[in-house]
C-alpha cells in the first residue's frame, strides 16, 4: 500500500480512521502495560511459582528467554513432544505468557525459543506441526488448505508473540510481533510493506497478519 496522500475514497476513510484508532489504542496498551511492568518492578518482584513434580529448573531458564525480563518470572512453562504435538507443563503461571523451547525440533533451528498468549496454543501446535514438513511447497500447500477450510485456528488478536532464535543462544536473534488476524491495509489505514520505516502489517488479510514494529 502506497502512503497515505491526495484523496480518499469516501467509504474508505471511516473504515481506515477505525482501524488507526484501534493500531493506536492497541500501541498505548502496550506501552501502558510495559510502563506498568517497569514500574512494578522497582518493588519486591513475586516469586516464581514452584515447578511441576518432575521439572527442570533449567528447561525452564531456557524456555523464558524469549519473554520480556519484567514478566518471566510469572509465565507458564511448556514442553512440547514432537512425536505427537502433545505437551507437558513444566510450570504453571500467574500472567497468561506461556513459553516453550523448540530448539532442534523438525523445521526449528538449534536454539529456537517462543512465548505468547495461553489463547494461542492452539495455533502453536499446529505451526509446530507444519513447521516439521521439510518441502517448502507442501507445507505452504497445507498452511492454505487449511487457511482456506477454516482448520486454521485463528490467534487472538493483539496479542504478542516473542521469538529467539538462531544457531546458538549467543549469537540468536530477537523478534516481537502483534497479531491482528484478518486486518488489512485498508482496514487499518497501515502500509504492507516496511519501506516507509514505521509499523505496517504483514500477511494481510490471513489469520497470520501481524504488525511489524521496527526495532521489535
Amino acid at each position: 500500500m502506497r502512503p497515505l496522500s491526495g484523496r480518499k475514497a469516501p467509504g474508505l476513510r471511516p473504515k481506515m480512521e477505525a482501524g488507526m484508532k484501534r493500531v493506536l489504542i492497541m500501541v498505548l496498551s502496550l506501552l501502558a502495560v510495559s510502563t506498568s511492568v517497569l514500574a512494578q518492578g522497582r518493588g519486591a518482584p513475586a516469586p516464581p511459582p514452584a515447578l511441576e513434580p518432575g521439572a527442570s529448573q533449567a528447561d525452564v531458564d531456557k524456555a523464558v528467554l524469549a519473554a520480556p525480563a519484567q514478566l518471566r518470572n510469572q509465565a507458564t512453562v511448556i514442553k512440547w513432544n514432537p512425536s505427537d504435538w502433545s505437551y507437558t507443563t513444566l510450570r504453571k503461571g500467574t500472567n497468561r505468557l506461556v513459553c516453550f523451547d523448540s530448539s532442534g525440533f523438525p523445521g526449528q533451528d538449534p536454539f529456537s525459543v517462543e512465548c505468547s498468549s495461553m489463547g494461542n496454543l492452539d495455533r502453536i501446535k499446529q505451526n509446530l506441526m507444519f513447521e516439521a514438513e521439510p518441502d517448502r511447497a507442501k507445507r505452504q500447500a497445507a498452511i492454505a488448505a487449511a487457511e482456506k477450510d477454516g482448520t486454521r485456528p485463528k490467534p487472538e488478536y493483539g496479542s504478542v508473540w516473542y521469538h529467539s532464535w538462531g544457531k546458538d543462544q549467543a549469537s540468536a536473534r530477537s523478534h516481537m510481533t502483534v497479531a491482528v488476524p484478518g486486518a488489512t491495509a485498508q482496514s487499518l489505514g497501515l502500509p504492507d510493506n516496511g519501506k516507509m520505516g514505521g509499523v505496517w502489517v504483514m500477511d494481510a488479510g490471513t489469520s497470520a497478519a501481524h504488525l511489524m514494529i521496527p526495532g521489535f
